[in-house]
């Protein structure tokens, strides 16, 4: 019995099936040869299926629900294993990158908003399984206008733009804030990308102001490259490049809608501002290259082609640009030698949609006789290009002439086109259309040649009638001038007559000489002021002086026109009541007027040729309402009594022509008289 269990043992060693290694069978190079219940085999490695001899196929565990590597994991097959790998969003809960599941790893979220950068600055970030989301905070809105986003997708949180309605102080706090974010990028090509980052989506007038005061600001940065020789051309081909991209994003035909937001005066300045920054923006640019080179740029709206070259070059380049048909070149002066060292930089810059915001329905110098046509405002029937110079010395390149050809946005049927350029004051930025120093070559209905002695912005302007020369323009002026100096001498001479001689005083000659008075200071402001149009501060206070004295003569006009009823009716008076009520309404009235006039529009006294009221928003019928009013009770047709005898009709035309020749002859009472006889008494004051 004691050997029973040695043997049960003994019999189960033999009939073992544990694996044995065996030497004399071949296998595939994924099986290995075993010796298994006491036969010789080849058996495939783990992961791995077939018989060894003649087939060893990989397993694929990630086909196999049992080997699944749970949720938020993706399974990856390898030859003879797998392994797994979270998704994007989580994490392995044993923190490694590859797992597998047996080991009782799992995929975890990933909890992006404990980084506190996560979704940048004024934003608020939302954890979710597999990502996160993040809204801006009260104040500020998103960059593209989502409501929710990701940092990865270009979308940051910005300020709420404040509804300035264009309100000088909040502007300014606009810009100043803006220029301290862009101030610390010292880059030129990281400041225009940002700048256009900011611009290229949905634009509202501040905004506009805001980035071409931005850019105007920074124009001398633009210019610094800080750089190697031979790095400083690839980097100045790269700003100008980023430069035309910023720049047309001002000036396409999207940001029409929101430029016509603006006040012609405002629209034109900011203009002026953003076409001179560009000139000088290109050219400092430009003179940062190295050798001979010739730069090309275009996008949308706006071209830029800029030449540099030096003096042993110069002979042998000739700067020019022609886009769409549109051709400018220019022509130096000849010099006997160009042996002088230096180098000189060339700019052509061609806006082609600008035209039509330079408006020049208020340009003395070119308005038709005729706005029938409302169509005929927009005078600028061209693209507007210009060319910009600058070399070292000054003297090495002069310009000697320039001609263009530029082709009209419409036909010119029955109308005349005129070589112009814009002339501006690069302090103020005001500036209008002239055509002094250019010529007219040749014109047809698609096209205008035009020869010019200088440089500028250039652009063909379209005048359905006839215009007024420069020369014809001077003569009038003069002749106005003149007339107005004849004018206070005889009104100097009434308000001399009506206020040292005594004899002669009464309420009428009071009303005379106040009437003169206000008269004589108008025309003196008017002689004086009215051209003064390069200090806005200065235009404004001349506009409205002018305002008030025109009003305040209309209404001691209208004085005249009461008293002489009073008189006519024989309606008696108390002479000292009368005369205390004549001045309150002679002088109260207009600067009641004026001053309710510059509370609701004040930007509108003062235009940029004249210092006085602008026709925009009607603005101009804050002079005309009162006059009309005035004239109209002064004109209207009274009550009458039986008409007036031959004699009474008489001894009013006496009257009538007495106040032409500025006498004082006394009135007596009078009936009534018809509407016909009533219409002299404007007359006499007009």
């Amino acid at each position: 019995m004691r050997l029973l269990p040695l043997l049960v043992g003994f019999s189960t060693l033999l009939n073992c099936a544990c694996p044995q290694n065996c030497t004399n069978t071949a296998c595939l190079p994924n099986a290995k040869c075993e010796i298994r219940n006491g036969a010789e085999g080849c058996y495939c490695n783990m992961g791995f299926s077939g018989n060894g001899v003649s087939i060893c196929e990989d397993d694929n565990e990630c086909g196999n629900l049992t080997q699944s590597c749970g949720e938020h994991a993706n399974c990856t097959n390898t030859e003879g294993s797998y392994y797994c790998m979270c998704v994007p969003g989580f994490k392995s809960s044993s923190n490694q990158e590859r797992f597998i599941t047996n080991d009782g790893t799992i995929c975890i979220d990933i909890d992006e908003c404990s980084e506190s950068a996560a979704c940048g600055d004024h934003a608020v970030c939302e954890n979710v399984d597999g990502g996160y989301n993040c809204s801006c905070k009260e104040g500020y809105q998103t960059s593209t206008g989502k409501s929710q986003f990701t940092p990865n997708d270009g979308t940051y949180c910005q300020e709420v733009n404040a509804d300035c309605h264009l309100d000088n102080v909040c502007i300014a706090a606009n810009i100043n804030k803006t220029l301290t974010k862009i101030r610390p990028i010292k880059e030129p090509v990281a400041l225009l990308q940002e700048v256009y980052r900011n611009s290229v989506k949905d634009l509202s007038p501040t905004d506009i102001i805001t980035y071409i005061e931005v850019l105007a600001e920074s124009s001398p940065l633009l210019g610094y490259v800080n750089s190697t020789n031979s790095a400083k051309d690839a980097l100045s081909n790269s700003t100008l490049a980023e430069f035309v991209k910023t720049v047309n994003n001002f000036v396409q035909k999207d940001t029409f809608i929101v430029w016509n937001k603006l006040s012609v005066n405002r629209r034109r300045t900011h203009l002026t501002k953003l076409m001179h920054t560009a000139e000088q923006a290109t050219l400092r640019i430009s003179q940062n290259f190295q050798k001979t080179t010739q730069f090309d740029a275009n996008s949308s709206d706006v071209a830029l082609k800029a030449f540099f070259f030096n003096s042993y070059h110069m002979k042998h380049i000739h700067p020019h640009m022609n886009v769409d048909g549109d051709y400018i070149k220019i022509f130096p002066k000849r010099k006997s030698a160009y042996d002088s060292d230096g180098n000189a930089a060339v700019a052509f810059l061609y806006y082609k949609s600008v035209g039509p915001l330079f408006s020049s329905s208020d340009n003395l110098l070119l308005e038709s006789q005729s706005h029938d046509n409302s169509e005929e405002e927009e005078r600028v029937i061209s693209s507007v290009i210009s060319v910009s110079i600058s070399s070292n010395p000054p003297t090495l390149y002069e310009l000697e002439k320039i001609t263009f050809t530029l082709s009209h946005i419409k036909t010119t049927d029955n109308s005349r086109s005129q070589c112009a350029f814009w002339n501006y004051s690069p302090d103020t930025m005001n500036g209008s259309w002239s055509s002094e120093g250019c010529e007219l070559t040749y014109s047809n209905e698609t096209h205008t040649s035009c020869r010019c002695n200088h440089l500028t912005h250039f652009a063909i302007l379209m005048s359905s009638g006839p215009s007024i020369g420069i020369k014809d323009y001077n003569i009038l002026t003069r002749i106005t001038q003149l007339g107005i100096i004849i004018s206070l001498i005889c009104l100097a001479i009434c308000i001399f007559t009506f206020w040292f001689f005594s004899e002669i005083q009464s309420t009428r000659t009071t009303i005379h000489k106040n009437l003169c008075c206000n008269l004589f200071l108008a025309e003196l402001v008017f002689l004086v002021g009215i051209n003064t149009n390069t200090n806005k501060l200065f235009c404004s206070i001349i506009a409205g002086l002018l305002h008030y004295f025109f009003l305040a003569a209309f209404a001691w006009m209208c004085i005249e026109g009461i008293h002489l009823y009073l008189i006519v009716v024989g309606v008696i008076y108390n002479k000292g009541f009368l005369h205390k009520n004549f001045y309150i309404f002679g002088y109260l009235s207009p600067a009641v007027v004026v001053g309710f006039s510059a509370s609701l529009g004040y930007r509108y006294y003062g235009t940029t040729k004249v210092c006085w009221l602008s026709t925009e928003n009607n603005f101009i019928w804050s002079f005309i309402g009162p006059a009309c009013l005035i004239i109209l009770v002064v004109c209207q047709r009274s009550p009458c009594s039986p008409v007036p005898s031959r004699h009474h009709l008489d001894l009013w035309g006496s009257s009538c022509c007495a106040c032409i020749r500025g006498n004082s002859l006394p009135l007596h009472r009078q009936q009534c008289l018809p509407g016909d006889v009533h219409f002299l008494i404007p007359v006499c004051f007009i």
